[in-house]
């Protein structure tokens, strides 16, 4: 087994160790500290993930960017594990998808739509010090960083974790790409461009 899926075990391991309340309080600190990060204020589009499970949660994040005016774009699953874009118009406005997930029912905008956002918020299971982050494995959001980068895209890439998925290394290949920012319910946490 990998390193990345021997980490991937431990993490999710962990997650599902969490309480719904405990797991619900932490969302409403992930949403109060990624608002308050300088890149979010100033965005007017977000590419966001609707939360599912013990995921550090999105959902009250999206409501609150939707109050502010900000446009939010939420990911569909295509067949081939790319992702489409559709923007968030409430949680009425969402239903089941595959794999669990929750997607947007409002016209599809397009796999390119996601080079729009001024900020995007990246679902992962750890980010280690170097700002390399540790994704679920399904290449979905690999896909979208080399989209952003064939577009010449510079969008802020901000992950939402809980505080013990900060870790000291993960394992990174050549097409990982670093995040600019990690927010935890204790706090956001910055990290310089290679």
């Amino acid at each position: 087994m990998s390193g990345k899926a021997v980490l991937r075990r431990q993490l999710l391991a962990a997650r599902a160790l969490l309480s719904s309340h405990d797991a619900e309080a932490a969302a409403e600190r992930l949403g109060r500290g990624a608002l308050e990060l300088t890149e979010m204020a100033g965005a007017s589009t977000v590419a966001a993930y609707v939360s599912v499970g013990r995921e550090p949660g999105t959902r009250a994040l999206l409501d609150l960017l939707r109050a502010r005016g900000t446009r939010v774009l939420l990911p569909v699953l295509l067949s081939d594990n790319d992702l489409d874009w559709a923007a968030y118009e409430g949680p009425e406005r969402l239903a089941k998808a595959g794999r669990g997930l929750l997607e947007p029912t409002g016209p599809r905008l397009g796999p390119d739509a996601v080079c729009e956002a001024d900020v995007v918020l990246l679902p992962g299971l750890a980010v280690d010090e170097r700002g390399m982050r540790l994704g679920r494995g399904g290449g979905s959001y690999d896909r979208v960083l080399a989209r952003l980068a064939r577009a010449d895209a510079h969008p802020a890439l901000v992950v939402l974790l809980y505080a013990n998925e900060v870790v000291a290394r993960v394992p990174e290949e050549p097409h990982d790409h670093p995040v600019h920012a990690v927010v935890t319910p204790q706090g956001a946490r910055r990290f310089t461009r290679r």
